[in-house]
């Protein structure tokens, strides 16, 4: 909190907080755990406790694994929620106050820091009888006020427009979500593998690469530690091993002023 420039916290699963100036922004907090019967193998011992206030919450869909009504209910009367379009009844059933819905390519300003939601290849359902896609999903580009831009790709399968999106914003840090992607079968069209994600990395044009989604629930074929290894792995045989910033949970990035 004590930092004043621009610093990035992974906290746990796809819950990131990302500090510019002075200003916490939350992006997808999960943070007392899954319904049974998912374990939480997170080494961090109730990470709500050390979380400063934020001022904005983004939301990327509405899994359950990134929308949780009980991480984001302690923060209705302090902080403005940003999601896509379709989750303004779910945020005012909480008591959220501030809400800013956004379509794909739409931005919310405050000063010189700008949050933008873009296109991802993903889908999103929490009631089955309602089915799936009723709301939106994305990710999004974070121009923040402390000068570098950060891309958070939320959930999403590998698609052939990260070279767009690269050459539209000039990225220095990509964060991508990366777990659960096997079997590939089932979740090519949904998770992004690591080898993809280096393709990805690569047609975005971006500076550095952190990825988030592993280590907390076992959502798919891979175990919890296997995407830290894997990105390293592909990264290495992509000679782009000096790009990775490696982080564990609990851990910060910090970018000097």
């Amino acid at each position: 909190q004590n930092h004043k420039g621009l610093s990035v916290t992974f906290v746990t699963h796809a819950t990131l907080m990302i500090r510019d100036r002075g200003t916490s922004i939350l992006i997808d907090p999960v943070l007392f755990g899954l319904f049974w019967p998912i374990k939480d193998f997170t080494p961090l011992d109730e990470p709500s406790r050390q979380i400063p206030k934020p001022a904005y919450i983004l939301i990327t869909h509405g899994h359950y694994d990134h929308l949780d009504k009980k991480s984001l209910k302690p923060f209705t009367a302090s902080s403005r929620y940003i999601a896509p379009l379709g989750y303004r009844e779910i945020l005012e059933d909480i008591g959220a106050q501030s809400i800013t819905e956004l379509d794909w390519f739409e931005s919310y300003k405050d000063g010189s820091r700008e949050i933008v939601l873009l296109p991802c290849n993903h889908w999103t359902m929490r009631n089955p009888i309602t089915g799936p896609n009723t709301a939106l999903w994305g990710s999004y580009i974070i121009r923040t006020s402390a000068g570098p831009t950060i891309y958070l790709s939320g959930d999403t399968a590998y698609f052939d427009r990260f070279g767009e999106i690269g050459s539209e914003f000039d990225i220095d840090l990509a964060i991508f979500n990366l777990g659960a992607y096997e079997p590939r079968w089932f979740m090519k069209k949904s998770h992004i593998s690591p080898e993809d994600t280096v393709k990805a990395f690569v047609e975005l044009g971006a500076k550095r690469l952190m990825v988030v989604h592993w280590g907390t629930f076992r959502l798919g074929d891979d175990p919890v530690f296997l995407p830290e290894v894997a990105i390293k792995e592909e990264l290495q045989k992509a000679g782009l091993s000096d790009r990775l910033v490696e982080i564990k949970h609990g851990e910060t990035l910090f970018w000097d002023e």
